[in-house]
């Protein structure tokens, strides 16, 4: 089983009903097990300023599914949540992401997959919810969470009131 981390995002239909959506199906995964999420936090939206807030958390999953094929996975998830992947607005609002955040220790760079993800460093609304969770855990190549989100500007983000069920944090 390989440890990953999975950042979960939503602007649209009801962000709480599709994250918590979302984590269900998440921990139905075949070979695969929910082990925490992380809380959840309203931040502004990246990339693109012009739709609303999104509600973001993260989740650590053991899994024995091979990246690509839990990436398969969960962009299936996003389908059947209507995620629609629009050409021309590559940022914009959506019912669901799902972004494989990490993969073990790994470092994979492939057309259809990059871990760690691209862009998680720059990401406030990934680092804060992952440093809930791991904030020693190693990006390969970058540092440890912990570092990394201490450059970032979290003040635009607040914690959502819904209370969450987390586990024991992966340390």
């Amino acid at each position: 089983m390989t440890g990953v981390f999975v950042a979960l995002g939503s602007n649209l239909d009801d962000p709480e009903k599709q994250l918590d959506r979302a984590l269900d199906a998440l921990s139905k995964l075949p070979g695969s097990r929910l082990r925490a999420i992380s809380p959840r936090y309203w931040s502004p939206p990246w990339g693109d300023p012009d739709q609303p807030e999104f509600l973001n958390a993260v989740a650590s999953l053991e899994t024995s599914l091979k990246p690509l094929e839990l990436l398969r996975l969960m962009q299936q998830i996003e389908d059947r949540q209507g995620r629609q992947r629009a050409e021309d607005r590559r940022w914009g609002p959506r019912p669901i992401d799902l972004d494989l955040l990490l993969y073990g220790e790994q470092t994979i760079r492939q057309a259809q997959l990059e871990v760690p993800h691209a862009r998680m460093c720059e990401r406030a609304f990934v680092l804060k919810p992952l440093a809930d969770l791991a904030p020693q855990v190693e990006v390969p190549g970058r540092g440890r969470v912990e570092e990394l989100l201490a450059d970032l500007d979290c003040s635009a983000m607040r914690r959502a009131a819904k209370p969450d069920p987390t586990t024991e944090p992966t340390r």
